[in-house]
């Protein structure tokens, strides 16, 4: 039995945020029903690479869900989805605030329809406020949530990230709230919207940056492969062209450090002691360590440091990701089959349970593959009602 066996879950969002908080939910057990427009789908079966057709991303992001067609935008779906609501414990939903209120469809009418029903809302910039019914794209979310403006080298404009990082973040929040929303229905029976803002969970990453603003009055700057105001935690070149990530902020690690690195004068100098001292001196400090990676090459440069406990690593690119021997070990690739038989490798999901982890029982489905299962089996609806929804192009 998985964890989440016997929730049913019915996502009507599309793209990145809504979508990956349902597989999350689907790859741990609950049953969830995936709802696309006819025709086309969720636009993610045909973004980026594509193998006949269909996004290889799309396979992953999409797994232990069922697809059903229905268009939302026609009358005739109304009772469908209500329908449809009525069987399910979360519905997830990521479409400009009001547009669900406009289908009659707000929380006070689908907990109607289903008492203690939890309504996951995903949105750029939340269901109130000033910004509400702006474009919700994760883009625009990660500036307004602090993330870009700290992103990148000191001297040069904001960089994003090469991933849609604000809709993953946000859809870990959306299903951290759902699971706890889940949680307090198990103990009152009553359910609950959670309501998830893209640039609000961006800006729940930030740290200490707002109490350090509002005591001291500091605007965190871009520091470049640096963390700032914590030293030395930065990246440095070596000999063979590669880099090192090293964490030697620690008061104890960073005498190791500097003793490995052979400067035994810094390790015992009591200016550095501590974090404020080094960071008053970074400077001096990363001219030691780049001083010492820049003369050999990162296989020797990691093999001191390994040896001298510091926390140090690579920069790994996905071709080296794919044959790392921790990820081997950990099992972080799951091994696919395609439609057409050929195999494809997907991310495992994380994290791991030891009862009840989560795996793939299928990959992202063809468009409308359930509609029989869900509409004749779930809904109870005849071949002759399930042919006229297709001849009406509403399924």
């Amino acid at each position: 039995m998985k964890a989440l066996e016997g929730v049913r879950v019915l996502e009507l969002g599309q793209l990145i945020a809504g979508p990956f908080a349902g597989s999350m939910l689907a790859s741990f057990g609950a049953e969830v029903i995936k709802v696309e427009p006819p025709g086309t789908g969720d636009p993610m079966r045909s973004w980026r690479m594509l193998h006949e057709g269909t996004s290889l991303w799309w396979y992953g992001i999409a797994r232990n869900k069922k697809s059903v067609t229905l268009d939302l935008r026609k009358t005739e779906a109304t009772a469908l989805l209500r329908a449809l609501i009525a069987q399910c414990d979360i519905v997830i939903e990521n479409f400009r605030p009001g547009r669900m209120e406009e289908w009659g469809l707000g929380y006070d009418e689908l907990e109607k329809l289903k008492p203690g029903l939890i309504m996951v809302r995903v949105s750029g910039f939340g269901q109130s406020g000033p910004y509400a019914e702006r474009p919700g794209f994760a883009s625009v979310a990660e500036g307004i949530g602090g993330l870009r403006y700290l992103v990148g080298e000191p001297d040069r404009p904001p960089v994003r990230t090469g991933v849609s990082i604000g809709d993953s973040i946000a859809a870990l929040h959306a299903v951290i709230g759902a699971l706890t929303a889940l949680h307090h229905r198990e103990r009152t029976g009553r359910g609950q919207v959670v309501d998830t803002a893209i640039y609000e969970s961006v800006f729940n990453m930030l740290e200490s940056l707002l109490p350090e603003y509002d005591f001291f009055g500091k605007v965190r700057e871009r520091s470049g492969a640096k963390l700032a105001g914590i030293v030395p935690s930065s990246t440095y070149r070596c000999k063979d062209g590669k880099y090192v990530i090293v964490g030697g902020n620690g008061d104890s690690i960073f005498q190791r450090l500097m003793r490995a690195i052979g400067r035994d004068d810094l390790a015992s100098d009591p200016r550095l002691a501590h974090n404020p001292g080094r960071v008053t001196h970074e400077a001096e400090i990363d001219a030691a360590i780049e001083a010492f990676t820049s003369r050999h090459e990162y296989a020797h440069v990691f093999s001191v440091l390994e040896a001298a406990e510091v926390p140090a690593g690579p920069i790994l690119s996905i071709a080296d990701i794919a044959q790392d021997p921790q990820y081997l070990a950990r099992d972080m690739f799951e091994q696919v089959q395609l439609p057409d038989g050929r195999p494809l490798k997907i991310p495992a999901v994380v994290p791991k349970l030891s009862a009840t982890p989560a795996s793939t029982e299928w990959i992202g489905p063809q468009l409308g593959a359930h509609n029989d299962e869900v509409y004749g089996g779930l809904l109870g609806l005849s071949e002759a009602q399930r042919a006229a929804l297709r001849a009406a192009e509403v399924i």
